[in-house]
């Protein structure tokens, strides 16, 4: 199976599956994000079912594209890679992205992404949820 086909095993028949509810990817709407053109995102849990503990999130970045250089202040994000390719900027270190990398940011720590030609497909993860 290639990195393609696996996102969208992911996007389209990916599950959440928690003792007490089953949520499923393909019925979450794509969202464009509110500040970097060419990104979307899927929010597969939020605050509102964690308490407050941690989010996950589909992120999908056009090719060519970037979540410019920016901070979370009160969140640990992860991201792990799924498909594409790109580059991550962690911490003004310039890291490759491609199927198979995952990338911690902590607390405060300068970050970026920048999809290649093929774009990027990856989860960010965020401790405690960013929504």
């Amino acid at each position: 199976m290639d990195d393609k086909n696996l996102f969208e095993k992911f996007n389209e028949g990916g599950k959440l599956l928690l003792p007490d509810v089953t949520v499923e990817f393909d019925a979450i709407p794509w969202s464009k994000h509110p500040t970097f053109e060419g990104v979307e995102l899927k929010a597969i849990i939020t605050s509102e079912h964690t308490d407050g503990e941690f989010s996950f999130h589909l992120v999908r970045i056009a090719p060519n594209q970037k979540i410019d250089n920016h901070i979370h202040e009160k969140q640990l994000e992860t991201h792990e890679v799924i498909s594409g390719t790109g580059v991550c900027i962690n911490d003004g270190v310039k890291l490759p992205y491609e199927a198979g990398i995952i990338s911690i940011f902590p607390l405060g720590v300068p970050h970026e992404v920048i999809a290649g030609n093929d774009g990027l497909c990856l989860f960010a993860k965020f401790m405690p949820a960013l929504c």
